[in-house]
């Protein structure tokens, strides 16, 4: 992690102070040129010379992994040449997890060649055959005019191919929602799943609280989930014409579950919370028009970066605005975007097109930001960020998901219920593994160290049935009459061959994000590593005294409470006030169940 991402936390860099960089950047790739403007080891032919200025004649070349297919022409092809087709369709499937990308009227290196009109209906007629086939559905996304030594028009169709895997209910994605305090967050997440647009006094936000303080003063302290799904056509499912959860569920192929964080600084241990422990897929930073980037916006920008979790920017509330204010507010996101600690590319998303664009290129580059601007009250621009949603695709491949699910099973706990007539249950994500109903399982560490035994009763996922869970995905278990008081929040249910191993003492390699004075030996902070939060104290800096900002060492930390489930590798962050840092573990010093109680200082 770059150490200049201090700046974001310590206040030392203001957008004021960075220089302007120029207009708003369009993102490369299937609205623009890749790279050099072409692929890689290869020279544009001459035949391209005729091409448009604003239509480059390249793609990046056609990557044998991902869900994105190049496709010239599907015009009348052999049974056998259908039947390999079909299967190449299964494979992009696969690798996007349920969703694949057909580029037709492209050439395998990315040349844009284009077809006629006659050649495209018939290439548009095999691909649905093809989607038929393997229970698939087909969405136009997309068509393009190419100019490619021709005095015919030829097109180039970009099409969405859908399909819910055989071996789970619907896709799934997990959006992370940050920004500051009366940015809107709530309200906007209240538009997108009730399908109702705001009144201007925060009405669309209200069935997303939880608490009545939140009601009463407007402003989200917990964590909240939310649904948005769409179906195989792209439409979107919400609360508009479904009545439960369930029903959204049962109707969408794909589902968008939006993690309502709180704005507020006093909550920021909880919002914190929500990005090590639900593991989201990426993040929505959103920014009020009429103020821009103040109060913890910078904070949570900060903590997207440090986690390595990918985002996209919503400027709010541009009802309320002028045209020159929303013009300012994006020029003053794409400053701090473009600086040394973000070191990101802004997209201003400004048509269907570009949100085509944007959701493609946001999942194959990591520096790519889009911005889209919106209001909750009027819908402006609300379809468009509907259309990135819908197209988003999985931003794990599908290797990565195999792996995981061949593992042990690992189940973090981070939140704890009583639920009447159905007993004890938990929320979490599963790390690693399969879960089914009915599976025996060991939940802990407890206080002494020990590891109890357990069943699971029955699961739910976004509040509607499940028999299986996979590794990724988040659920609550129920646990039927499994003392409630045994269980907390940071423990882990795993299998019971795993032996899992505990810890009070740990080591992890850091950076120092901001401190105001130096960080030594006795300092307390509050350690989060995935669903862990606890405060321990700086044991020992090996090989240095002490810390500034921006420094980099080896801490040993020792728990003040209880011992933890920690893994080599996990990513941690650490806070206490306005001091924060982040690193990884890098050892873990384990402890046998009996020697817990002692290894704490008890």
């Amino acid at each position: 992690m770059d150490s200049r991402v201090s700046e974001l936390f310590g206040g030392c860099c203001r957008p004021g102070g960075v220089p302007a960089m120029g207009g708003t950047h369009k993102a490369k790739g299937a609205g623009g040129s890749s790279g050099c403007g072409g692929p890689k080891g290869k020279k544009k032919n001459g035949r391209n010379r005729g091409a448009k200025a604003n239509n480059p004649p390249y793609l990046p070349p056609e990557a044998e992994d991902g869900n994105i297919e190049y496709k010239l022409k599907l015009v009348n092809p052999s049974q056998y040449r259908f039947e390999h087709l079909v299967t190449q369709m299964k494979w992009r499937l696969q690798e996007g997890r349920g969703e694949a990308v057909y580029q037709i009227g492209v050439e395998d290196n990315g040349l844009l060649v284009g077809l006629a009109e006659e050649e495209m209906r018939a290439s548009l007629k095999t691909l649905h055959r093809m989607a038929e086939k393997v229970g698939a559905d087909i969405t136009v996304l997309r068509e393009r005019e190419v100019d490619y030594d021709s005095d015919l028009p030829r097109k180039i169709t970009e099409v969405l191919v859908r399909k819910v895997p055989d071996n789970q209910q619907f896709l799934d994605l997990r959006v992370a929602v940050l920004g500051n305090v009366d940015s809107g967050k709530s309200t906007l997440l209240g538009v997108l799943t009730q399908g109702e647009l705001d009144n201007g006094r925060g009405r669309a936000r209200l069935n997303l609280f939880r608490h009545l303080h939140e009601i009463q003063s407007g402003r989200t302290s917990s964590i909240s989930f939310e649904i948005l799904g769409f179906n195989s056509k792209g439409e979107v499912v919400n609360y508009s014409d479904s009545r439960t959860a369930e029903e959204i569920c049962e109707s969408s192929s794909k589902m968008i579950t939006f993690i309502d964080l709180a704005g507020h600084h006093k909550y920021l241990h909880t919002t914190i919370f929500g990005l090590t422990s639900y593991c989201p897929d990426c993040a929505l930073l959103l920014v009020s028009a009429n103020t821009g980037i103040a109060g913890t916006t910078r904070e949570h920008l900060g903590l997207a970066l440090a986690l390595k979790v990918p985002f996209f920017v919503v400027v709010s509330k541009v009802d309320l605005c002028a045209k020159a204010t929303v013009e300012r507010t994006v020029r003053q996101l794409e400053r701090v975007l473009k600086q040394p600690g973000c070191h990101k590319v802004p997209m201003l998303v400004t048509s269907e097109d570009d949100a085509v664009t944007a959701a493609q290129q946001f999942a194959q580059s990591p520096n790519v930001t889009p911005i889209f601007t919106l209001s909750s009250v009027s819908g402006e621009s609300l379809d468009l960020l509907k259309v990135f949603l819908n197209i988003l695709p999985p931003l794990t491949n599908s290797k990565e998901q195999e792996e995981l699910m061949q593992q042990l099973t690992e189940f973090q706990v981070d939140e704890i219920y009583t639920v009447p007539e159905v007993g004890t249950v938990v929320g979490g994500t599963l790390s690693s593994g399969i879960c089914r109903e009915g599976d025996q399982l060991v939940v802990g560490p407890t206080d002494d160290g020990c590891f109890l035994e357990l069943r699971v009763c029955s699961i739910q996922r976004n509040r509607s049935a499940c028999r299986v869970l996979r590794a990724g995905q988040a659920a609550t278990l129920a646990l039927g009459d499994f003392d409630r008081a045994l269980l907390r929040k940071g423990m882990v249910m795993v299998s019971p061959e795993m032996n899992p191993t505990i810890c009070s003492v740990f080591e992890a390699e850091i950076v120092l994000l901001f401190h105001a004075t130096t960080f030594r030996r006795g300092f307390q902070v509050t350690v989060h590593v995935g669903n862990v939060r606890q405060t321990a104290v700086v044991e020992k800096i090996h090989a240095k005294d002490k810390l500034r900002t921006g420094e980099k060492a080896v801490v040993r930390f020792r728990f003040l409470k209880h011992p933890e489930y920690l893994k080599v590798g996990a990513k941690l962050l650490f806070r206490e006030g306005v001091t924060k840092g982040i690193g990884h573990v890098t050892d873990v010093q384990a402890i046998a169940a009996g020697e817990a109680q002692a290894s704490m200082g008890f």
